[in-house]
């Protein structure tokens, strides 16, 4: 507009834009422009410092904050075992409330202390199943609990078979944390562990009952593992 053969139009503009001050600056480059832009983009309780640096976070970051942003399951567990045998109560809820329930017999020599920890297992392996990053897991056995988070030393083979096997399948999830409950904030998974120990119960017809055949520890590693540290 300042050249002096401006004609037309363009004289038009020029003559209404001269009682403005309107100075030509060249564009900054883009590099500074997409910086500039970016910054412009965090929320307004994230203040940046002038001169502050600006740390893009990398592909395996943001894939590991949206794992740890993973929905939260529920899971109670519980294991009975009685003269009529063992059994083990799976109740495992999503976060809109769904729940799946299972009942299993244990059709081997259990004690109390083995059913809990069958029942945990087989809870474990469910969620597993249905794809579950972050379980909160809720149990009333505090020999189970202490021992899973460290609180108590297994005593005996197979305890402390269970209790490798139940910490390698914790190890699959992205965060798992194991819980004591009272019994009574537990009961439907208890009702579904005397369920799964009354083979003949009157709700069989309306619950389906799983049978397990064999522990979820060999057998074999038992005895060796026994031989391994001698006579108690």
């Amino acid at each position: 507009m300042h050249r002096p053969e401006s004609s037309g139009r363009m004289l038009k503009w020029t003559v209404e834009l001269g009682q403005f001050e309107v100075d030509y600056k060249p564009r900054t480059a883009i590099k500074g422009q997409a910086l500039a832009d970016f910054v412009l983009e965090f929320p307004p309780h994230q203040e940046v410092e002038p001169g502050a640096l600006v740390v893009i976070p990398s592909t395996e970051e943001v894939g590991l904050e949206r794992q740890n942003s993973a929905p939260w399951w529920s899971l109670f567990v519980d294991g009975a075992s009685n003269g009529d045998g063992a059994g083990a109560g799976i109740e495992l809820i999503s976060p809109e409330a769904h729940k799946i329930r299972r009942a299993t017999h244990l059709a081997f020599h259990a004690t109390n202390n083995d059913a809990e920890y069958e029942a945990l297992i087989n809870g474990l392996k469910l969620a597993l199943e249905m794809k579950v990053k972050n379980l909160s897991v809720f149990s009333d056995s505090m020999i189970v609990v202490y021992q899973i988070n460290g609180g108590y030393q297994a005593k005996g083979p197979r305890t402390e078979l269970y209790l490798k096997c139940a910490q390698r399948i914790i190890a699959r999830f992205n965060e798992v944390r194991l819980e004591l409950i009272p019994h009574g904030q537990n009961e439907g998974a208890d009702e579904l562990a005397k369920l799964g120990s009354r083979r003949e119960s009157t709700l069989l017809g309306t619950m389906p009952l799983d049978i397990q055949t064999q522990p979820s520890v060999p057998e074999h590693e038992v005895g060796s593992l026994s031989n391994e540290l001698g006579p108690t």
